[in-house]
């Protein structure tokens, strides 16, 4: 079976806030504050009270925490990164690193993939179709895959195919397919669509799921993420899923 490096997206904006409530990032994230420091201060059973402050943060995916600003944040989402157990809540980025994260978070492609180059926890090449199912469902959130269709797909039994495609991505199928469609919605909200059609574009159940699931992604509803965007600074990077 031919074999493949996954392309995964990079998700990047920007907005004025000065806190984020409690949430869990679906997927590793980086921070910066568009004015000062920020701090990840871990909550819940998961966060075991850590804080971390710094000009730029990398936050693990998983954990319950939030986030105090001055001043609004850039934040940058990278699909595809996998922790190891144990890994702590966040971390600073200082020296080179921090230097190629604030220029990811400015939309420099070229130092987004290299930043990944160098997160990446040696993540092996997938099978050509895992590759061409994960595009689809990136490329579609409004997909109704189900797990029998992925693993007919693989070619290989349903809760193999299941682990195969945790292992590449970080996240279950059923998260997957939910934190695509939440890009999909971000996406549409920052530039400027009711959130209603949001929801329905992303293959949300109403406003209402859309709204949880987006507060418990984000730490901020559509409407908070909304204000924000039309308030962060103008030096900052445009919203970019």
């Amino acid at each position: 079976m031919a074999i493949a490096r996954l392309a995964f997206a990079t998700s990047v904006f920007s907005v004025d806030v000065d806190r984020v409530a409690l949430h869990c990032n679906p997927v590793t994230c980086v921070i910066s504050g568009i004015r000062g420091a920020v701090s990840v201060i871990g909550g819940g059973a998961s966060g075991g009270g850590e804080q971390v402050t710094g000009d730029t943060v990398l936050i693990r995916p998983g954990i319950e925490h939030r986030v105090v600003c001055d001043g609004g944040i850039n934040a940058m989402y990278l699909d595809g990164l996998s922790w190891p157990e144990g890994a702590g809540l966040a971390e600073r980025l200082a020296g080179d690193v921090g230097d190629l994260a604030r220029d990811a978070l400015f939309q420099d492609v070229d130092a987004q993939d290299e930043l990944r180059r160098r997160l990446a926890r040696g993540l092996p090449p997938f099978p050509q179709p895992l590759a061409t199912v994960i595009e689809d469902l990136a490329a579609d959130p409004m997909s109704r895959m189900t797990q029998l269709e992925l693993a007919d797909r693989l070619q290989m039994e349903r809760t193999r195919a299941l682990r195969l495609f945790k292992a590449a991505t970080g996240q279950t199928f059923r998260r997957f397919k939910q934190w695509s469609g939440l890009r999909h919605a971000a996406r549409l909200i920052a530039a400027g669509e009711l959130v209603r059609t949001a929801a329905m574009d992303g293959g949300f159940a109403d406003t209402a799921h859309l709204t949880r699931t987006f507060r418990l992604s984000f730490g901020l509803t559509p409407s908070e993420a909304t204000a924000g965007l039309a308030k962060a600074s103008p030096g900052s990077p445009s919203p970019r899923c």
